[in-house]
């Protein structure tokens, strides 16, 4: 038997983001429509649509706005889980691809490249002017990712970009009309929310690794309570709005708020995702009574 030199064990090394063994395409594929953050992608992507068609952009102006909505939309999600990939692994993100070794955050990032490729063109294809805010928009997203998150204006990139959209949908049509800012408004709050609310779960490993953005400054606690305020002034907003309130616009406000209430107000797990699904929830019913509007909006 053979007797060594006893040596203290080398110090630990941070793990590398991927795996030893490549996981298959399809595996692959599936892993990078996970780091699109396909959840919020299509939430967004589809409540624009929505509103392309409710203000008169027809099928292929609601087609447009769906393209190039949903390709900014991927160029954020990408670019997120690719300059995260590394900090997620550290504070355990189980649904993150790029960290778990789904795939390698250099694809995720060329995925992130692409996409605000495509969105570019996309864009100005509705106009100049209307592809260009929601570039801003876009923009704003990436600004995000790349360390606004860490720093006391991160709400700042969700009202932009939330808030990119309308105009983006509106000056698209023959005439070019500016959205009303209420409307406006209501898309830059629910954008707020949804910050606070989808930081509220990863407060605690945030912090541990440096990003110190509004939700985190101000904590969970606080988080809770002003994402339904938020949520609340955005449906009173609409109701406030000039125009007739009907029976249906009074039931879509008072579900929409019931629903702010009960899914962001009340004591939930720490990592919960309830919250931000909820949130989800409460925006489809403010788009909802967006369509009750209708033309106002313009």
């Amino acid at each position: 038997m053979e007797l060594r030199r006893r040596t203290s064990p080398p110090p630990p090394t941070e793990p590398a983001v991927g795996l030893d063994r490549p996981p298959s395409t399809g595996r692959r594929i599936v892993a990078l429509l996970g780091s699109a953050h396909p959840g919020p992608t299509v939430a967004v992507t589809a409540f624009a649509t929505i509103l392309a068609v409710a203000v008169g952009r027809g099928s292929a102006g609601a087609t447009l706005v769906a393209a190039a909505v949903l390709a900014g939309q991927l160029s954020i999600g990408w670019s997120n889980d690719a300059i995260d990939a590394r900090r997620d692994l550290r504070t355990g993100r189980r649904d993150k691809p790029a960290a778990t070794g789904g795939i390698d955050g250099n694809s995720v990032a060329v995925a992130a490249a692409i996409a605000l490729a495509v969105c570019i063109p996309l864009s100005l294809a509705g106009g100049v002017l209307a592809g260009s805010i929601h570039l801003v928009g876009t923009v704003a997203g990436w600004a995000y990712n790349l360390g606004l998150k860490r720093t006391l204006m991160s709400p700042l990139a969700y009202a932009v970009g939330f808030g990119s959209l309308l105009p983006f949908i509106t000056l698209g049509l023959p005439d070019r009309p500016w959205p009303a800012w209420w409307a406006v408004l209501v898309a830059a709050l629910l954008g707020v929310a949804a910050h606070l609310v989808n930081a509220m779960p990863d407060i605690e490993g945030d912090v541990a690794t440096g990003v110190h953005g509004f939700p985190q400054r101000i904590g969970r606690t606080a988080c809770r309570v002003l994402t339904p305020l938020l949520l609340l002034t955005a449906v009173a907003v609409l109701l406030a709005a000039p125009d007739r309130i009907t029976l249906i616009s009074l039931l879509l406000a008072g579900v929409a708020g019931l629903v702010a209430i009960t899914g962001t107000a009340l004591p939930a797990a720490p990592t919960s995702r309830w919250p931000f699904h909820a949130t989800v929830l409460t925006s489809g019913l403010v788009v909802m009574l967006f369509l009750a509007r209708g033309s106002s909006i313009v």
